[in-house]
């Protein structure tokens, strides 16, 4: 039998599984070829792109990671027996940078262990050499239609407002698009200003829930008390002011997606809260004595380390676990820097039409310069500086000198307010600890905290005492 369906067997592919041609009408589908035999690797890649394939080859591994990093396939076709690095080392490393992208092995030692030991590892096929022509093609046909983004034409919409071309990004929007077919719990970190929002709201929009509500809060910017209203809701009469029914948030999502973002800034009251809610999928608003169902999907995100928020006593890890099933997290804009010339044709594009439809882009000297940049306030302040450039602007090509001023004006802005009260807390910490000459329960006591508390404090802005005594 050469097409096994057992989870345990291996999967050998055979050109009778499927009727040839499924993809080609959708376009020219790009094959990472790679073989050591240079002869095999050109006669391979002639047959292949007879039938209309898109091919690109290396000679080895290595090879073939480096055009990856740079011109995403839809399938790798890779010999099995290879020097330095084999196939199935390659199929790893291929997983780590592109989960999902489908590989297909071939070898002139085929075995039934190899393939089970292949197909074990999340291969996707495995043929033996001399490969039958037809088989080939079928093997190919097959793989392709189940690759990432081997959708219909114009199914990518629902990351249509992320501006990218950077692999890095590509690799994560390939696994938020897989993670949206399911119904699990999405973790997003990275800097603020990254576009975390941005990526949820994607994520809603790839997934069945989509014709349902897209309902997003902000769960560090509220009040304890306005927070848990907000979603939960409440009854009339439960706390002063309360005069009518208020429905709240995760109703108001009901069917669709429920956007957390500054999870980590979340009391740890209301923590319990909401896991309870996700544990039973049913809330109780504030006053109220019945219970309410609600099926929602959680997205959340943070720019915090959960993982010391946890060590610190301030984030509780059941909660941790239930909403990060499978994190995403996106880099900061300085890692991307290749978007940055990407996005700010974009970005001004879309000013100049609000504003002054004169405007037609940067000069090459302001694209450098904006490349160059180091955008600790992400694709926030890259937005910020486009409009600002916009705004000022008199002539249709924006100038380098009027980027250098924008990125100035941004250096001496206004902090958000977030990084205004880590930067107070800090300098607060500090000027106790020096009144106190490193005396950690007078320090507290005039900070109005327990020592538990205070060397939270500390420790979330790596201070220690030890440096503020006067034997230091």
């Amino acid at each position: 039998m050469k097409h096994a369906t057992s989870m345990q067997a291996p999967r050998i592919l055979d050109s009778r599984a499927r009727a040839q041609g499924g993809r080609m009408a959708g376009g020219q589908p790009h094959i990472l070829l790679v073989d050591d035999d240079i002869s095999l690797l050109k006669l391979l890649g002639m047959r292949l792109e007879s039938r209309g394939y898109r091919v690109t080859t290396a000679e080895s591994g290595r090879q073939a990671l480096k055009i990856l990093d740079i011109d995403r396939p839809e399938l790798v076709l890779t010999d099995l027996r290879m020097d330095e690095m084999d196939g199935l080392a390659l199929f790893r490393e291929v997983q780590r940078q592109a989960p999902g992208l489908p590989v297909i092995l071939l070898t002139a030692h085929g075995s039934i262990p190899d393939a089970v030991s292949a197909t074990r590892q999340g291969v996707f096929g495995f043929l033996t050499k001399p490969v039958d022509r037809d088989e080939l093609f079928a093997a190919i046909d097959e793989a392709l239609d189940q690759a990432p983004g081997a959708t219909a034409e114009g199914d990518d919409a629902w990351r249509a407002a992320i501006i990218t071309r950077s692999p890095e990004m590509e690799r994560i929007l390939e696994q938020a698009r897989m993670v949206a077919a399911s119904d699990v719990s999405v973790l997003i970190t990275g800097p603020s200003g990254s576009g975390k929002e941005l990526l949820a709201s994607g994520i809603h929009k790839a997934s069945s829930r989509a014709d349902k509500p897209f309902v997003a809060i902000n769960c560090g910017a509220l009040p304890e008390p306005l927070l848990e209203s907000e979603l939960f809701g409440h009854a009339k009469g439960a706390f002063t002011g309360a005069v009518k029914e208020h429905q709240g948030l995760f109703q108001a999502a009901d069917g669709g997606s429920l956007f957390l973002d500054e999870i980590g800034d979340m009391p740890l009251t209301l923590q319990i809260k909401l896991l309870r809610a996700l544990q039973e999928r049913q809330i109780r608003p504030l006053g109220s004595t019945t219970s309410v169902p609600i099926d929602v999907r959680i997205i959340s995100a943070t720019h915090r380390d959960l993982d010391r928020a946890m060590q610190e006593g301030d984030f509780r890890e059941d909660l941790y676990y239930r909403l990060n099933v499978v994190n995403l997290k996106l880099p900061p804009l300085k890692e991307r820097a290749e978007d940055v010339p990407l996005l700010a044709k974009y970005l001004v594009t879309q000013a100049a039409e609000r504003h002054k439809p004169f405007v037609k882009g940067f000069s090459p000297e302001a694209l450098n310069l904006l490349a160059g940049s180091a955008w600790p306030g992400n694709v926030r302040q890259l937005v910020n500086v486009v409009e600002q450039c916009v705004a000022l602007t008199s002539s249709p090509m924006i100038p380098e000198a009027l980027v250098a001023q924008a990125l100035a004006a941004e250096d001496n802005g206004l902090p958000t307010f977030n990084d205004a009260r880590a930067a107070f807390e800090r300098s607060y910490l500090i000027k106790v600890l020096k009144i106190t000459e490193g005396n950690v329960t007078q320090a507290a006591r005039i900070a109005g905290r327990n020592r538990t508390d205070f060397y939270k404090l500390l420790a979330r802005h790596d201070l220690e005492p030890s440096p503020f005594k006067p034997s230091a």
